[in-house]
């Protein structure tokens, strides 16, 4: 297994081993021992499975008391998908990265606790799953408006397929100070 820090060195590119032959191909999508010797000290305890269509945007979510941090990939097609830092006091705070997950390519993105995430997708479909470190609780989730000139991500999508929730997103700077995860160093 192969990891890479990106910009925001707590976010991870995670490269699974592939066994491939005229068969086809065998990769573990997840093992702790290996997990944890690589510096991802999480316990995982909720799957999930998202499946969208070509031009769809979800996010920018993250939970503020139950934080999640993230385990995501593609097992079908191919996304966008972006981190964002929102925890106050972060020197990256506001800042976002973006990395291309499809199921040609198997990566994997490692999300801390404290980042905002979303995904754009960029084939006709995509099947899109994440491991999360906290269970999902609706009253705790935030979301940042996907598009706020402020963060400025730059989607490869012009006209996104977007919930009416997220369309009502705030931007990052109507966000309370109390009301946003805080930096404690680094994530990882």
């Amino acid at each position: 297994m192969k990891i890479e820090s990106t910009e925001l060195k707590d976010v991870l590119i995670v490269e699974p081993d592939v066994f491939e032959d005229r068969r086809g191909f065998f990769m573990e999508l997840y093992n702790e021992k290996r997990y944890l010797r690589s510096g991802i000290a999480r316990n995982f305890v909720q799957d999930n499975l998202s499946y969208s269509v070509r031009g769809t945007l979800r996010g920018l979510h993250f939970q503020l008391k139950q934080a999640q941090a993230k385990l995501v990939q593609v097992l079908e097609g191919e996304i966008f998908d972006v981190a964002v830092d929102v925890r106050y006091g972060s020197p990256t705070f506001g800042k976002w990265v973006g990395e291309v997950l499809s199921s040609r390519n198997r990566r994997q993105l490692f999300i801390p606790e404290g980042f905002a995430h979303g995904f754009c997708v960029l084939s006709e479909t995509a099947y899109f799953m994440y491991k999360c470190s906290d269970f999902y609780s609706p009253g705790d989730e935030r979301g940042l408006f996907y598009a706020d000139p402020a963060i400025a991500v730059k989607w490869p999508v012009t006209n996104p397929v977007i919930s009416e929730k997220d369309r009502k997103n705030p931007f990052l700077d109507a966000f309370e100070r109390d009301a946003l995860p805080v930096y404690k160093g680094e994530a990882v």
